[in-house]
């Protein structure tokens, strides 16, 4: 009686940890437990569906992850055409400026008139670094809207200033601290007419225009401008310049006037 007993006591604690090991294998091995077998006391199971995961493709050339360079983000079709025509080569420039590939920037980030309601006058340029966007006031709630490329975490800023100058194809002056930071930047540096820097051209990183932005009587060091890396737009990526297309910062240098307002919002990290 005893030996019953204590066979049927090994009996429970052996089935007992086999309907454990099957629990732990449901969640282990993504097994769909359905119930209870009643001879047994084991779990049934059934295969569940193998998790989809999306794979995540490699780094581009340039280092970025996300989705791969050669396929285009979904884009309008009816608005393919119209963006084509925006975003073609640039003929009359001292340097080429050529066509936009497309595939290279969110199409979220493409030049578009947009209702903008704003208390600011026409002509103010507005810049709203957390959704990467800067805006052209042009009136009657409207604006034309352009994506663009922002500051890095810390290297951020809002506030009020002036467009103080206009330069086509600018020298680029980096400041020393960020030469300091970066001291590879040295090797493409050259004694230009303002100091240490790098003359303008296809491979400046200012790209085709520049509006330099003025607080009073103070140079705040930050620039509007175009660049040779049309793939970071809707990125922060900048040490606190505001860069753009090269096809969209000439647009909006044509519109914008010396001396006109910008101002740049408060960006929200998240």
């Amino acid at each position: 009686m005893l030996y019953q007993r204590v066979a049927a006591i090994s009996l429970i604690v052996v089935t007992t940890s086999i309907s454990h090991a099957f629990a732990q294998d449901c969640d282990r091995y993504q097994w769909a437990c359905q119930g209870w077998n009643a001879g047994t006391r084991a779990p049934v199971m059934q295969p569940r569906a193998p998790l989809q995961v999306a794979p995540v493709p490699p780094p581009d050339a340039r280092g970025f992850y996300g989705q791969p360079r050669d396929v285009e983000p979904a884009l309008d079709p009816r608005a393919s055409g119209q963006y084509a025509n925006l975003y073609a080569g640039v003929d009359g420039e001292p340097f080429p400026i050529p066509a936009l590939r497309l595939a290279d920037v969110d199409p979220a980030y493409l030049r578009r008139d947009v209702a903008y309601p704003t208390n600011e006058q026409p002509g103010t340029v507005v810049i709203d670094p957390h959704s990467r966007y800067l805006y052209f006031v042009q009136g009657g709630g409207r604006a034309i809207r352009y994506g663009v490329g922002v500051g890095r975490e810390g290297f951020g800023w809002s506030g009020t200033a002036t467009i103080h100058d206009k330069q086509e194809w600018p020298d680029w002056y980096p400041p020393k601290e960020m030469l300091q930071r970066q001291p590879e930047l040295m090797r493409h540096m050259s004694t230009l007419r303002s100091g240490i820097g790098m003359a303008g051209g296809p491979r400046n990183p200012l790209g085709a225009r520049a509006m330099y932005l003025w607080q009073g009587n103070k140079d705040t060091l930050f620039r509007i401008h175009g660049t040779v890396e049309p793939w970071t737009i809707g990125r922060s990526v900048s040490s606190g310049c505001i860069r753009m297309i090269n096809q969209d910062v000439i647009d909006l240098y044509k519109r914008v006037e010396v001396g006109a307002k910008v101002v740049v919002l408060s960006s929200a990290w998240r």
